[in-house]
């Protein structure tokens, strides 16, 4: 299991052959707060890395969700959508937003692993 992440604070994990896991990040959920409606990706959709693939709105802001590698939505969170405080209770669990299957695994190894993270986290 490798888990990356985005500058834009979502983080995507692969596992074997299995489709990969789209979240978002402890600190977008800090500072998104209260997180009250997901807008997911439909299972099926195509989309290129940096495209928006869905929003997250909470009692502060709203704020896009971008695809962090380009690929096919194979599956939605629907307990997400039916408790949205799941991304701020477990972001890096439960509240998954959706998988997809990676369309180009060099997108995925461009993105910042753990430490570089947390190293821009620093700098915020």
């Amino acid at each position: 299991m490798t888990t990356k992440y985005t500058p834009d604070h979502e983080w995507i994990t692969t596992q074997d052959d299995e489709a990969a896991v789209v979240g978002i990040t402890h600190h977008a959920q800090d500072a998104l707060g209260d997180v009250v409606f997901v807008d997911l990706p439909e299972v099926g959709k195509s989309l290129k890395k940096g495209e928006v693939a869905g929003v997250v709105e909470s009692v502060k802001a709203a704020a896009d969700l971008y695809m962090p590698v380009s690929g096919e939505v194979v599956e939605v969170n629907t307990a997400l959508k039916d408790d949205p405080s799941l991304a701020n209770s477990d972001p890096l669990g439960s509240g998954w937003f959706f998988k997809v299957k990676i369309a180009d695994m060099g997108e995925f190894d461009q993105l910042m692993d753990p430490p570089a993270y947390d190293a821009l986290l620093k700098t915020l």
